[in-house]
């Protein structure tokens, strides 16, 4: 029987473990109103990006302005209370020296003193209060990042308190991704000193790489057994928006395996195991898989250098049956190599 076959040459091949994940922003924030008013004007365009500072709604000012004003003006009532109150010590002190005024008398203006001096304080604290006040009527973007459904229409009222959340806004740029590992996957993972992170479509290609390990949990979960995980990347064109569900691929460093194609490995009872042409024979062997690589499998065990994989005629093949050995083209059932994916976690 005619059959093609591919030669098993051992190489370096990646590691590599997938899961699936959810993005989220890297900072994701709540606009709220910090003071009750009428809500004058919105000031930005839902959905689009703003950098931090920006204006994004106005409250009124004027009733602001206005009690920012009385506070002022008490302030300068308090400040005359003050003065005053100095100066009526300072008049009294030499009279007390001389005895011609009681102790007491002195010391109760001293002591009116002293309280000017401490309702100048407050009266200072309440002018504070109210510039505070009056700048939160100006609402603004306090990060950069992608703007949300505004909550709240030009002309309603807003509060202070639950009802406050105006929009919000999510930092896209970077992006993080969070995952789960299995105990064994994550033991794999440590074991290696840098791994790289990318984000594969639904095509099986990276098209966001160069990622980051930013966070790995400390604890299992004992429902499911898996550590979280949590990756970073650059994302200037907004490729991945938060909430999206990715495959997230680790490549966690270099092992020596035989790239076989998917379409040569076969399920048994027993395992997988490929057809291998040995002296003009079809023969039968069991092989110890890790992850796919592009349309390949990853054979760790069970393969020896110069062994011709059969790859196609599979089901019509018998141990022993006599075949005809036709080396593999480059557009064979192995298809073009290269291109890297790994394997589903259940297949693994």
């Amino acid at each position: 029987m005619p059959v093609t076959v591919q030669s098993a040459r051992l190489e370096s091949v990646p590691v590599t473990i997938e899961a699936v994940g959810q993005a989220e922003g890297s900072k994701e924030v709540e606009l709220r109103a910090r003071v009750s008013g009428l809500l004058e004007r919105k000031l930005y365009e839902e959905g689009e990006r703003v950098k931090a500072g920006a204006p994004m709604f106005q409250i009124e000012r004027a009733p602001f302005e206005i009690a920012l004003q009385q506070a002022r003006a008490n302030l300068a009532q308090r400040v005359a209370q003050m003065e005053q109150a100095r100066r009526e010590a300072q008049r009294l002190k030499p009279l007390a020296e001389q005895q011609a005024i009681s102790q007491r008398e002195y010391d109760e203006a001293v002591s009116n003193a002293r309280l000017s001096e401490a309702a100048v304080a407050a009266a200072q604290a309440a002018v504070r209060e109210a510039e505070l006040n009056l700048s939160y009527t100006s609402v603004v973007a306090p990060i950069s990042g992608i703007t949300g459904r505004s909550q709240k229409s030009q002309g309603a009222l807003v509060t202070a308190g639950s009802d406050s959340l105006l929009t919000t806004i999510t930092q896209t740029d970077p992006i993080w991704v969070r995952f789960s590992f299995s105990e064994a996957e994550l033991a794999r993972l440590r074991e290696s000193r840098k791994a790289e992170v990318r984000l594969l479509g639904p095509d099986g290609k990276p098209f966001l790489t160069q990622g980051r390990l930013n966070f790995a949990g400390s604890t299992v979960d004992p429902r499911v057994g898996t550590v979280q995980l949590r990756a970073e990347f650059a994302n200037p064109e907004l490729a991945v928006l938060p909430g999206q569900f990715v495959r997230a691929q680790v490549v966690a460093g270099q092992v020596q395996g035989y790239k076989v194609p998917q379409s040569a490995v076969m399920q048994t009872e027993q395992g997988r195991m490929v057809w291998v042409a040995r002296e003009g024979k079809a023969t039968p062997v069991p092989v110890e898989t890790g992850a796919w690589l592009g349309s390949d499998w990853v054979v760790h065990k069970g393969l020896k250098d110069g062994d011709q994989v059969i790859v196609d005629n599979l089901m019509k093949l018998r141990p022993g049956a006599p075949v005809s050995p036709q080396p593999a083209s480059a557009a064979g059932p192995g298809g073009p190599q290269g291109a890297s994916a790994s394997a589903p976690a259940a297949s693994r």
